[in-house]
């Protein structure tokens, strides 16, 4: 009986201690661009606050925009979520814009800091222009699409569409005033003690939060979501694709140097796993691999320039079009500085590198049998037309091409066959 009562009072008591653990919000930080690092960021962060039982997940965002594929996806888990959302645009100077925006108003708390801003950017495109009729599409999806959102979260459904069709962008106090976002905060803190006490309702429960006296555990992205980060820049993807091509034709004009073909090959390989996270307009591939064809025809053919300018305007035009979106709410480009670095380099590494090495298959070998061919010698033995001749101080049977020589005659080897040279009489 008294081991009975003991196991009944320390059941009571870890119940107890349950009961009364320290709530916890789980916290991540999206500074930069959407993309699918971002997209699995997110979701693995949901999946670890459900699992420790979070009281809420906040996510820090500041992003000009990014990719709507992994938009889409990031506002599926949102709108999916066991555990409520708390979208916090910061700190102070950050902005939630264009796809950013789609985030932000799926969130079950939409909350902004002082001195931000909120809203939608058309992208000025650098390469071709959409017709009218692939605009009109685009932006009918997109409008469909903010506007299923903000009535699922009963927020301003005549701002968001314009925030989509006009680019309109607003400050945090005229997002709380036209019920864009739901509260503004200074800090995490102030953001804590705000929304302690709030009901919310979850994909599947409607639940109190407590978050006043919760811990705050933040979650850091892990090796592999950075790495994906890096390589999902589109200066990053383009930067390695030029150097993957630099370094293989490099090591296919100079067999043996292994380290660039080395190098060559995995920035092909990382170059191609990037762009497959990254919306690749072919016609732009193609004028690169186009320009890099015309530098190298430059270096065999006699041009008088006029290759290496195709090379160069074939290069450019398609280094701005090798991104290209199917939605105005998204914009990925590569930069303008990259572009012309890449430009000059690349003109420079074709013009003398590879020229070089072309250069160099091409000189006369001066080593080995055939290195001897066209050398001067002197005949050490009457030829009479066969004898024996000395060249660079080695000892050659020879022939001549021009009857009997004597001895001390100079002469000039013209081949070799059988290990005999072939010469003839050097002319004074």
């Amino acid at each position: 009986m008294y081991f009975l009562l003991t196991y009944i009072f320390a059941f009571l008591l870890l119940t107890d201690v349950a009961n009364t653990q320290q709530p916890v919000v789980h916290v991540i930080t999206i500074d930069g661009a959407i993309n699918p690092a971002s997209a699995d960021y997110i979701h693995e962060a949901i999946l670890k606050a459900e699992k420790e039982n979070a009281e809420c997940l906040v996510i820090n965002l500041n992003t000009p925009g990014g990719l709507l594929k992994s938009t889409r996806i990031i506002v599926t888990d949102i709108l999916t979520s066991p555990v409520p959302i708390i979208v916090y645009v910061s700190p102070a100077g950050s902005q939630s814009a264009s796809a950013g925006v789609f985030i932000t108003l799926a969130a079950h708390i939409a909350v902004m800091a002082p001195g931000t801003n909120i809203g939608a950017a058309h992208p000025v495109t650098l390469g071709d222009q959409k017709d009218s009729v692939m605009m009109e599409k685009a932006t009918n999806d997109a409008a469909a699409f903010i506007r299923t959102i903000s009535e699922k979260r009963q927020r301003n459904i005549q701002w968001a569409e314009d925030a989509v069709r006009k680019s309109i962008s607003i400050t945090e106090t005229e997002a709380l005033s036209q019920n864009v976002v739901d509260t503004i905060a200074a800090n995490l803190h102030e953001l804590m003690k705000i929304v302690d006490g709030k009901e919310i309702q979850t994909s599947k429960q409607s639940m109190t939060l407590h978050t006043e006296k919760a811990a705050i555990i933040i979650t850091e992205k892990s090796f592999q979501q950075k790495i994906l980060d890096i390589l999902s820049d589109p200066n990053i993807a383009y930067i390695l694709m030029m150097l993957g091509i630099y370094g293989l034709l490099f090591e296919l004009y100079n067999p043996g140097s292994i380290l660039p073909g080395i190098i060559g090959f995995i920035s092909i390989v990382l170059a191609f796993y990037s762009m497959h996270t990254l919306p690749i307009n072919y016609a732009g591939l193609a004028l690169i691999l186009f320009a890099i064809v015309l530098f190298l025809l430059e270096i065999k053919i006699v041009s008088h320039g006029l290759l290496t300018i195709g090379g160069v305007i074939s290069l450019a035009l398609g280094s701005i079009m090798l991104f290209q979106t199917d939605s105005l709410i998204e914009f990925v480009s590569v930069s303008w500085e990259v572009i012309i670095i890449t430009v000059i380099l690349t003109l420079v590494f074709f013009l003398f590198a590879i020229g070089m090495g072309i250069r160099a298959q091409k000189r006369k070998p001066t080593t080995g049998i055939q290195g001897i061919v066209g050398e001067i010698g002197e005949v050490t033995h009457d030829l009479r037309p066969e004898g024996v001749v000395k060249v660079h101080g080695e000892i050659w049977n020879a022939i001549s091409f021009d009857g009997n020589l004597r001895r001390g005659t100079k002469i000039k080897v013209e081949g070799i066959e059988n290990l005999k040279l072939t010469v003839r009489k050097l002319e004074s």
